[in-house]
């Protein structure tokens, strides 16, 4: 049975909608979908009625962004049901500093020669959804001049040492574990071969027992470094997971690609009871 637990819409930085998604799950047979969006649940009603009618069982989701030690972070968290007050409070909250960052990162980019109208950012988002980097680099990019068109380029703005480099390090790793386990979900750390100190995960996996994102593509030595961080599932976290980080056709890894066991994904189910 084919899974796919790290998917993206047009709610946060994707850029297909979630019919789309779920229609491209269909063709790929996809079977299990997880809904994954930044800070945002707002997709996940939906494409569970629409996953009902397809036979697609849908694991409700949200990807978080934390702080570690002066770094980001990115966690996964997986549910039940999303609909915990607690939870939709703090995602709000989240969705509002990450904005207001947003806007510091436009200003840096003015500042060094790339002129970016906010409003041309803000069509990049979805209704409900924080405004990124990744937002501000697609506006970049739909710009008819006067900006950089590889997208390599544009990227290097928002890296360590570029022009618009302005971290998320307003909820910390552990504030963002607490707060999925106390609404009922459980924490995956997601894709760790892309941490700034690969040594890091070893310390985040020891502070609570939480599961670790393995089967995924966005990695040099993909290969090798599944098979790597397998085994440090195997010894350090309750769960191992997987899945295509999708965000839309531009990206090289599609949607159900990754080769998720189907083991995991029902270790995942038993947990959340679903």
């Amino acid at each position: 049975m084919r899974s796919d637990l790290h998917i993206h819409t047009l709610e946060s930085d994707g850029s297909l909608p979630v019919e789309e998604i779920i229609n491209l799950a269909h063709a790929n047979k996809v079977q299990i979908l997880a809904i994954t969006d930044h800070e945002s649940t707002q997709a996940i009603s939906q494409a569970e009625s629409l996953g009902k009618e397809l036979d697609i069982k849908i694991i409700p989701g949200v990807e978080l962004l934390t702080s570690y030690q002066g770094h980001e972070v990115h966690l996964l968290g997986y549910f039940n049901n999303v609909n915990h007050p607690v939870l939709q409070d703090r995602l709000e909250e989240i969705r509002a500093q990450r904005t207001a960052l947003a806007h510091d990162m436009v200003e840096c980019l003015e500042k060094n020669g790339i002129f970016l109208e906010w409003e041309d950012v803000e069509r990049e988002v979805g209704a409900n959804g924080a405004v990124t980097k990744g937002h501000i680099m697609r506006a970049i990019y739909h710009q008819e001049s006067g900006s950089p068109k590889n997208w390599r380029d544009i990227a290097a703005n928002f890296r360590p040492g570029g022009v618009a480099h302005l971290p998320y390090l307003n909820h910390t790793f552990e504030d963002a574990v607490d707060l999925i386990f106390s609404c009922g979900g459980l924490p995956v750390v997601a894709h760790p071969g892309l941490l700034w100190d690969p040594q890091m995960v070893f310390s985040l996996l020891a502070y609570r027992p939480i599961g670790l994102e393995v089967y995924y593509g966005y990695w040099e030595r993909q290969s090798a470094l599944i098979q790597y961080y397998a085994e440090v599932a195997n010894k350090f976290a309750i769960v191992a997971t997987g899945g295509s980080d999708y965000h839309g056709p531009s990206g090289y890894v599609k949607l159900g690609q990754m080769d998720v066991p189907y083991d995991s994904v029902l270790k995942l189910r038993s947990y959340l009871t679903i």
